[in-house]
This record gives structure tokens, C-alpha cells and sequence, in this order.
């Protein structure tokens, strides 16, 4: 009996012990280890990409934004152009397709809209814009509608516009935009991208110069 309760009682301190000892490596230890070496090698990222202006956090590159004006380049158009859309303002509380088909009617109208919207806004002055020149991502959402990025054409298609009202040349607004234009992951994964908020918030700055 006295056996019985001395090896219980070995066990159970055993049990604590080791429950201790790893509650401490894994629970405080190791992500003290991860965090520093992720703060110290990869800081950007560790901390969600963020991008600042003028001393203060204005987004993180990973996450579209809506509510640009138009001295600003546009951003993808959120999930859905209608009352009824998956996500209309970029909210990260959803994210998802629309899930119409191509040929369903109401996504048809949405994209005739936009496309005709995108024409009026970017002609400017002697700069006409044609329906065939306007690139699909700047009438149709990603696939979370939080998507970044634009194609290097659509960033192309708005240069005059932001030049116009921004009092800006249109050679350099273009060249800003080819600073910022991104070529494929690696060489060969993806498409050509331009990030917004980095290219805005450039903008931004160089408007203020």
C-alpha cells in the first residue's frame, strides 16, 4: 500500500514537472525565439507589411483599399459593383467571390457599368479612352476582393488622369508607375503587378514636392 502511494505520488510530481518544463519551452521560450528571429529577419512582414506616410500607418500592402478620389489610382473594384455584392468597401470582416457565372445577367450589367465609368473617368483633354483598352481588373474583383494590386495596363490606363489633376507630367507619373511595377514571383509565377497603396502613397509624396 505504502508502495502503491509512494509511486502515485513519484508519478504525479514526474507529471508536474515535465508539465512545467514544457510550459515554459513551448509556451514562453519558443515563441519568444520565433518572434525575435522573425522581428529581426523579417520586420516588415512580421508585423503585417505595413505602409506608412508622413510618420503614420496608412494600410499594409497585402490588403486592397476602396475610397481613393480620383487624383488617386484606382484600386480593383471590391467584390461586386451592386447593392448586393459580396463585399463593396474592402471590409476585412468578408472576403469571397461573387460566384456568378460569366454569363449570368446581372454580372454582365455590373462590368458594362464599370467599364463605362472607367472610360469617362480616365479621358482627359486630348487623351481618349476606348472600351477595347480597359484592361479586366479594372472591372471585375479578385477572387477575395481584397486583391492589392492592378495590372501594369490599368496603372497605365490612369496616368493622365492622375497627371491632370495632380499638375504632375505625364512622363513622370508613367516612370512612377514603372517603379512600382512588379514583374512575375521568381520569374514565372503570376503576372505583372502594381501594388496601389505603394504606388499612392509615392504619388502622394511626390505631389507634395
Amino acid at each position: 500500500m505504502n508502495n502503491s502511494v509512494t509511486n502515485t505520488a513519484r508519478l504525479l510530481g514526474a507529471g508536474l514537472r515535465a508539465l512545467l518544463v514544457l510550459t515554459v519551452v513551448c509556451g514562453v521560450l519558443y515563441p519568444l525565439a520565433v518572434t525575435g528571429v522573425a522581428q529581426a529577419l523579417f520586420h516588415s512582414k512580421a508585423n503585417g507589411s505595413e505602409i506608412t506616410s508622413d510618420g503614420k500607418v496608412v494600410g499594409s500592402s497585402l490588403i486592397g483599399q476602396q475610397g481613393y478620389g480620383l487624383d488617386y489610382f484606382q484600386p480593383r473594384p471590391a467584390n461586386g459593383l451592386g447593392e448586393n455584392s459580396v463585399n463593396t468597401q474592402y471590409k476585412l470582416i468578408l472576403s469571397g467571390a461573387t460566384n456568378r457565372s460569366g454569363d449570368n445577367a446581372e454580372l454582365i450589367t455590373w462590368v458594362k457599368e464599370a467599364k463605362a465609368k472607367v472610360v469617362k473617368d480616365n479621358s482627359t483633354g486630348d487623351y481618349k479612352v476606348r472600351p477595347s483598352q480597359v484592361p479586366a481588373d479594372a472591372v471585375t474583383s479578385s477572387g477575395s476582393g481584397l486583391d492589392p494590386d492592378i495590372s501594369p495596363a490599368y496603372a497605365d490606363l490612369q496616368v493622365h488622369r492622375v497627371a491632370e489633376r495632380n499638375g504632375l507630367p505625364v512622363a513622370r507619373v508613367r516612370k512612377l508607375v514603372d517603379q512600382h511595377t512588379e514583374g512575375r514571383t521568381l520569374g514565372f509565377m503570376g503576372e505583372p503587378r502594381v501594388n496601389v497603396l505603394e504606388l499612392n502613397t509615392a504619388l502622394k509624396d511626390l505631389a507634395k514636392g
